[in-house]
Order: structure tokens, then sequence, then C-alpha cells
């Protein structure tokens, strides 16, 4: 369940709840910067903040918190190391993090409706700090931490990766399961009206019915964004790569086998297409798990994107 859905729920059945979110985490801490649990006074629970001892250590806390009535706001930082003589989390995977853990009631009961209601709002954040939880209209993910007492965290809503996966077949459907598990925003595209998997596809956020003839029209694409290929076949994969290729995406990817995509590579060089943008193609889609099914398939595609995703360059962007 969405974390703010969770608080909103319990507010609604007069529990209190503790917020934990880490709101900085170094090294290769567990629990990375916007990780979040709720730990509701009926001792119900839900998200996360990296597992293990540690995690089960702060939700009893949490519970301590709450059966205490303490209200104030306060933060504790977890070394993930036997080095530290003090506030080690038990684990030794190395790093730290610092986790806010903010009391909310029924006064913060209209901030919770927002935040649960501004899912698909990108212009708006919430700001935890010591005087608890805040909405704002800003779009910046900051952290400015002088002490335990005077300290801002603040973090933009609705910061889902988006993904467009032109075809609408049996390994789209999978690859639509997989990538909204992974909390992507989905878009699909395909030219067939009456195709079953389209339209049974409930996992899409977006589904889109086009001629492949316009697709460089009528793909609302970004350089933030992923993109897949998978038509239902050789010509129409071909007729939509000459028409995006040109375009900036954090991602693309195409499906086909090796021989497939290097007999159509070398009829687009001679086209006349530049090798530059052939080569930010990643064809065949896909990490080589020697996938034989659709999900198989679909999840060698998700570990290649997220592979990408979470790659951390000096420009701040993935790379093939």
């Amino acid at each position: 369940m969405q974390i703010w859905e969770f608080i909103h729920q319990k507010l609604i059945a007069s529990h209190e709840v503790i917020l934990l979110c880490v709101i900085e985490s170094k090294g290769s801490s567990p629990g990375r910067r916007g990780f979040k649990m709720a730990v509701s006074s009926d001792d119900d629970f839900t998200g996360t903040i990296g597992g293990g001892i540690m995690e089960f250590k702060l939700v009893e806390k949490a519970k301590y918190l709450l059966q205490n009535k303490v209200d104030e706001v306060s933060v504790m930082e977890q070394f993930h190391d036997k080095e530290h003589s003090s506030q080690q989390s038990g684990m030794i995977c190395s790093g730290s993090q610092k986790i806010a853990f903010v009391p909310i009631n029924h006064t913060d009961f209209n901030t919770i409706k927002v935040l649960k209601e501004s899912r698909t709002d990108n212009q708006k954040c919430f700001q935890l700090s010591p005087n608890g939880i805040e909405m704002y209209h800003d779009t910046k993910n900051e952290l400015v931490y002088i002490s335990q007492n005077e300290w801002e965290y603040r973090e933009v809503l609705n910061q889902r990766s988006v993904i467009h996966i032109i075809g609408g077949g049996h390994i789209s459907l999978a690859l639509s399961e997989m990538m909204h598990m992974l909390n992507f925003y989905v878009h699909v595209y395909d030219d067939r009206k009456d195709l079953n998997t389209f339209h049974e596809n409930d996992f899409a956020d977006e589904k889109h019915l086009i001629d492949y003839t316009t697709i460089k029209s009528q793909l609302k694409a970004t350089s933030s964004d992923f993109v897949v290929i998978m038509t239902i076949g050789y010509r129409t994969d071909k007729l939509v790569l000459k028409q995006i290729i040109d375009q900036s995406f954090y991602y693309i990817g195409m499906l086909g086998s090796e021989n497939k995509i290097k007999i159509m590579f070398d009829e687009l060089r001679e086209e006349g297409f530049n090798s530059d943008y052939l080569d930010k193609v990643f064809a065949p889609v896909g990490i080589n798990i020697y996938s034989q099914t659709t999900k198989e398939i679909a999840v060698s595609i998700s570990a290649e994107i997220i592979k990408e995703k979470n790659k951390v360059l000096p420009s701040g962007r993935g790379n093939k």
C-alpha cells in the first residue's frame, strides 16, 4: 500500500502514526535516502527503511514512542559497521544512514490527505523538520542538516520513472507488469485495435492506439524517459526506430535477435543514419539470462533498465 494512503487510513481510524524516513544515506547503507516506513499505534506498519535487524529495532523504537505519547520529532543515525562505539545498526554492510522519526496525528490529517492525492503532481514536495511534516510547492530534493534541532529535509512528490513500451503484445504485457511493480509510470503503444493483450493490459497507466507512421509526433517522451521498441515485427520496429532514433532519451532499447539487429542496423547505415545514433540503442534489449519465456524476457529487460537507471556518473545520467 502507498505509504500516504496507509497513514491516511490509520488517521481516519483514530490511530496515531510514526513516519520513519531515511533523510541521508552514505556508502553501502541498505536504507537509501527517501526510504520510508509508517508504524501505527495498533502495531501495524508498512514500507521499509533498509530491512534486517536495524529495521526491527527501529520499528520497536517507533512503537515505544507511540505507546509513551512522545510527540517530538527526532533523528537517529545508524552505522553499519563494528567500528563505532555507539549507534551501531547491527549490520556490517558499511555506510550509515540518518532516520527521522516524525509523529503524525489528527492535526496533520489535511497534510496527509494532500500528500495522498498528489501522487501525480511533481511540482510539490513535503518537508520534514523538527516542526513535523509540511507541504511545499517546490521541485527540490535536499537536506540541510546542522544539528538534531536544526535541519530540513525536502522531497519532491511523484518521482516515478517513465517507460514507453512501443508494441502491445505478450512480452509488452509481461514487461508492463514488471515495470508497474517497480513503480514506473507505464505507457503502451500499438496500432492493432483488436489486440487482446493490449486491451487487457491493466498494468499500463496509459494505453495509446496509434499509427506507427506518425509515432514521432505521438510519442511524448522526454530525455529522462525509457523507451523499448517491441512491435509485431521487423518492418514496424524499423519504421518506429527510424522516426525516433535522433531523439534524446535516458534509455532506448529494441527487442530482437542479434541477426535481426545486425541486418537492420546495416540497412540504416546504408540509408545514411549516423552510427552514433545506432550505438546508443540497447539491442538486443535486455541482459542475457538465456530467457525462454515472455516473463523471463521481461525480467531481462527490466534488469537492464534498472541497471542503467541506478548508474551514477559525473554527468548525473546513465550511459551505455
